[in-house]
């Protein structure tokens, strides 16, 4: 199974519209196609985001004011995972044959994958996680089309194409993002401090079963103390007692502006990661996890440390230390080496659904 590798973008309005459907089963979606999903509305196509309600995907939509309706909702319980998950794909289904859509569209689209040949539909779907095995083996027979980052590990489909960018260039790129400072007006700290963003998950997604990463948080933590850092802490679910006073609450639309200021970013989460990273904020990155695209902004691109669980603590303690030693035009550096190498990805989102209309 080869995959193709595209290197050149389009990102001339074409004047195609058509109708398109968006699948959002994940907060990362709403991240990831929000940008497009307004320029086509701008052009004039008929656009319908549908939502299967996990985490906090609708408060996101909501906050970007993304008009979309919610088909299911997950509770959180391992049957519910099942459960939500069909009965989002039976009413997309629905929804699907009433609309008529010219192309679906999908992170890991299972749900997209499945209905759109029922809904005599195409499916083009964007893909970042190698280890989603179960999800790949759902949808790579039924996708018509299937979009991964040139840093992606391995050949999946012969329907697979590449391009030069991270799922995070089509939100953060400098064309899409700019930074706000008026994320500290409820934070004890300011721009200028130097604070670390400390991120742990629960690792309860169905690709994360089995994975794990920090060992010692509160040693971390007094650690990065020890070294002048404020340390502020998002969290999935609990954290131990002698860390919650580090917990914050930032609103989910404004954590990106807080880890562009950051001196550091240290957690389990490797998409928080890489966003720090095309950020220009250094990222040490503690989990199990093979990603093509953290590997590739460590190795190519010193900005994201890959660590794995054991010992992550004190391996990281002996990373910040270095990091902090480095002046901000290290990492301003090798931020602009990676932009010069990669693409706004909000381009290549639109110029794929496009081509599939047009085909």
């Amino acid at each position: 199974m080869g995959g193709a590798t595209t290197s050149e973008v389009t990102t001339k309005d074409t004047g195609t519209t058509g109708s398109v459907v968006f699948g959002i089963e994940h907060p990362a979606s709403v991240h990831l196609f929000r940008n497009a999903i307004e320029e086509l509305r701008e052009r004039g196509w008929d656009v319908h985001v549908f939502v299967l309600e996990k985490d906090i995907a609708v408060d996101l939509l909501e906050r970007y004011d993304v008009p979309h309706t919610v088909l299911a909702r997950y509770d959180g319980s391992k049957g519910g995972l099942v459960t939500s998950q069909l009965a989002y794909e039976y009413r997309l289904l629905k929804a699907a044959r009433r609309i008529d859509p010219d192309v679906m569209v999908a992170q890991e689209g299972v749900a997209v994958s499945h209905v759109a040949p029922l809904a005599g539909s195409k499916s083009l779907v964007f893909l970042d996680t190698e280890h989603a095995k179960l999800q790949l083996r759902l949808l790579l027979p039924f996708a018509d089309r299937i979009c991964t980052a040139t840093s992606f590990i391995g050949d999946i489909s012969r329907r697979q194409v590449r391009y030069p960018y991270y799922h995070e260039l089509a939100y953060l790129h400098p064309n899409r993002f700019t930074p706000d400072p008026a994320v500290f007006e409820d934070l004890h700290i300011d721009a200028d401090d130097r604070f670390v963003v400390l991120r742990t998950v629960a690792w309860d997604a169905a690709h994360d079963i089995g994975e794990q990463g920090i060992d010692d948080p509160v040693a971390l933590v007094e650690g990065l103390e020890s070294m002048g850092a404020e340390v502020l802490i998002t969290a999935e679910g609990e954290l131990p007692a002698r860390l919650e006073p580090y917990r914050t609450d930032v609103s989910p639309d404004a954590m990106h502006d807080l880890l562009y200021y950051a001196e550091l970013f240290v957690g389990e989460s490797p998409t928080m990661a890489a966003e720090s990273a095309v950020l220009g904020t250094p990222a040490i990155y503690v989990g199990s996890l093979d990603l093509g695209y953290t590997n590739e902004l460590d190795e190519r691109y010193d900005l994201v440390y890959n660590l794995g669980s054991e010992d992550g603590a004190a391996r990281s303690l002996e990373l910040a230390r270095g990091i902090f030693d480095e002046p901000d035009s290290t990492w301003e550096t090798r931020r602009a080496r990676l932009l010069e190498d990669k693409v706004d990805a909000t381009s290549v989102i639109l110029a794929e659904i496009e081509q599939m209309v047009d085909s």
